[in-house]
């Protein structure tokens, strides 16, 4: 039996010997609200090499049940490890018990589960049930997934764009998501989306970023951005 403080232990000295402390100093500055003092600085792509190599271990099972964690570096880990977990039903469960404890706009959207796009239909109602949460990083992890996985040809649905602008929350990084599920979604499904902005169907907040990022888009053409600019809701 191996002790989880071992782990822990050995799990944090390793994320140490990987610290980067420049890409500490800027990455503390696009998660304001994580205490500084709780980033090591480890880049990504290390830490998903970690987390593949991890994964094969014993000591991967027994980091996941350790919650929460001290580092914001422990959490990306967590979620990088439950993302290659290969059974759907075990990979929606340890979602369900790690989003809780989800602090932050990177960790929410770094992971993307492989066995998801497997069960496409399976998922929608547990997506359904994180948005409905009103939990603010779970709200965005769902949101999240509904972008990625259904905004093709053969896995979109018009519900799935009322799912979203039904979403009415104060919380920015919500808004924010919502705002970047409809810039995604005018770039794949324009003629689907369009009226949503039209008949200003989102929150003014939400409706003006939407068409911010959409012009920012590579994937919106200059006639569209021309249209989209002139949507802009104006205080009144």
């Amino acid at each position: 039996m191996v002790r989880q403080e071992t782990v822990i232990r050995q799990v944090q000295k390793e994320l140490f010997d990987m610290q980067d402390e420049g890409y500490r100093a800027f990455h503390s500055k696009l998660i304001p609200n994580i205490d500084p003092e709780r980033i090591i600085g480890v880049r990504t792509p290390q830490l998903r090499s970690y987390a593949k190599s991890l994964a094969k271990q014993p000591e991967a099972a027994v980091f996941l049940q350790q919650l929460p964690h001290t580092y914001y570096e422990e959490n990306n880990l967590h979620a990088f490890l439950i993302e290659q977990i290969k059974d759907y039903d075990t990979c929606v469960a340890e979602w369900k018990r790690f989003l809780p404890y989800v602090d932050n706009w990177a960790t929410c959207d770094m992971p993307s589960p492989k066995v998801f796009k497997k069960h496409l239909q399976e998922l929608l109602p547990q997506i359904r049930t994180w948005m409905d949460s009103g939990e603010t990083y779970t709200v965005r992890f769902g949101i999240g997934m509904l972008m990625r996985l259904y905004l093709e040809p053969d896995t979109f649905s018009v519900e799935y764009l009322q799912w979203v602008a039904d979403v009415r929350s104060e919380e920015y990084y919500v808004n924010m998501m919502v705002a970047w599920y409809f810039a995604t979604a005018l770039a794949k499904q324009w003629e689907a989306v369009i009226p949503y902005i039209e008949e200003r169907r989102l929150s003014q907040w939400c409706h003006n970023k939407s068409i911010q990022k959409a012009v920012e888009s590579n994937r919106i053409t200059p006639e569209q951005k021309d249209y989209l600019r002139g949507l802009r809701w104006k205080a009144s």
